[in-house]
């Protein structure tokens, strides 16, 4: 039996995860008496975030009424940020999308420009009246309570920028600022029911969103995760300069821009990370033996999280990920070779069955966390 709570919003919570539930369940798994239990459905029923559905079982006796989430309450916007382009969706309090629309402009044009756009789409998709929570997501490392980039390697002019501040004023929810590959992770959490694991996007750069203990883990200044400007651990004689700045960082061998690079150095005609894996796709040569080697050097740099961290899986999600085999026979490779048998024994390593929708789903998730907190939750029932 849990022990007995003070707060409505962790009724909500049992019902979120484990509705729906009759009144005889809650009080089972609460410990709460019957009266605080009718009290507390009451509000959250009035306030349209629980309903009534069909009742349970019934032994002989009148079946006993039970309740379950209302994920259709109200709308979360979200946007997933990536270097080339953004996805856009309106989701329900589940975090399932409800609609949503793609978009091309280059992450370093700046935050005016990209948000100004960001904020179009978000328009054309639903009114602010019905939007309880906006949460974006960025490819650079965020301070997590300051809604605040923090040095990204790749997005010029948003050092420091306050991407929340451009939202606030229109809608009347927190606005969620995340790296976009966090956010993957938790969708990736969410749909396993797993609490250790890796999400990897192969796009662009490359980048690592780690949940453990069934919680994100950020580091101090939103850092953590960021294997793309680690050291490669097989530097070229002639060094290779990051567009972080630093040198023989693992994106400079195996990231979709220095992929892009390596082929129009051989001459062929590719401008981005989908041209990349287009030609693997066709079985241009140069293409395979150029991602086979990024899934090795990926690997190598995956293979020293797995030692530190032992998840239970990776999923791997991101254009380069379009690569399939030819990408994770290298990245599977490197991984058992590299780390302790008790580490990997029970370890998947998988590409992403979410599909382009990942990061605004994870997105939703933690937007919709944040707004059900206590504080949070106490202002929309008041309201009801």
């Amino acid at each position: 039996m849990a022990q007995q709570t003070g707060h409505a919003g962790e009724l909500l919570d049992l019902l979120r995860s484990g509705g729906p539930l009759s009144r005889i369940d809650v009080i089972d798994r609460t410990g709460l008496s019957r009266s605080t239990v009718n009290q507390r459905l009451a509000t959250l029923e009035r306030a349209g975030l629980i309903q009534e559905i069909g009742g349970a079982e019934s032994n002989g006796g009148r079946p006993s009424t039970r309740f379950a989430f209302n994920a259709a309450r109200a709308k979360v916007l979200a946007a997933d940020i990536g270097a080339m382009g953004f996805t856009l969706a309106v989701c329900d309090l589940a975090g399932e999308p409800i609609e949503h629309a793609s978009y091309d402009v280059e992450v370093w044009a700046g935050p005016e420009t990209v948000l100004a756009m960001v904020q179009e789409g978000f328009d054309a998709l639903a009114h602010p009246d019905e939007v309880w929570a906006v949460a974006i997501g960025v490819p650079g490392p965020v301070e997590f309570d300051a809604h605040r980039v923090v040095n990204p390697p790749i997005m010029t002019g948003w050092d420091g920028f306050d991407i929340a501040a451009a939202f606030e004023g229109r809608y009347r929810g927190p606005v969620v600022v995340e790296n976009d590959v966090n956010a993957r992770a938790v969708a990736e959490a969410r749909r396993s029911g797993l609490r250790n694991l890796i999400a990897l996007k192969l796009g662009t750069g490359i980048g690592a969103g780690l949940v453990f203990n069934g919680e994100i883990v950020r580091g101090e200044k939103g850092a953590a995760g960021d294997i793309g400007h680690t050291r490669s651990g097989h530097p070229d004689a002639e060094p290779r300069q990051c567009r972080c700045g630093n040198l023989d960082c693992l994106e400079t061998y195996a990231a979709g821009w220095a992929l892009v690079r390596q082929l129009t150095e051989l001459g062929h005609e590719v401008h981005r990370t989908s041209d990349v894996a287009a030609l693997v796709a066709q079985g241009d040569m140069d293409a395979v033996r150029l991602v086979r080697a990024a899934g090795r050097t990926i690997g190598e740099g995956v293979a020293s999280l797995v030692s530190i961290l032992n998840p239970r899986l990776i999923a791997l999600s991101g254009q380069l990920a379009e690569c399939g085999e030819v990408l994770m026979s290298g990245i599977r490779e490197r991984v058992y070779q590299q780390t302790l048998p008790l580490a990997t024994r029970d370890l998947q390593i998988v590409r992403s069955e979410l599909g382009e929708l990942a990061g605004v789903s994870g997105l939703t998730l933690i937007a919709i966390d944040t707004l059900l907190v206590p504080d949070s939750l106490d202002r929309i029932l008041a309201a009801a």
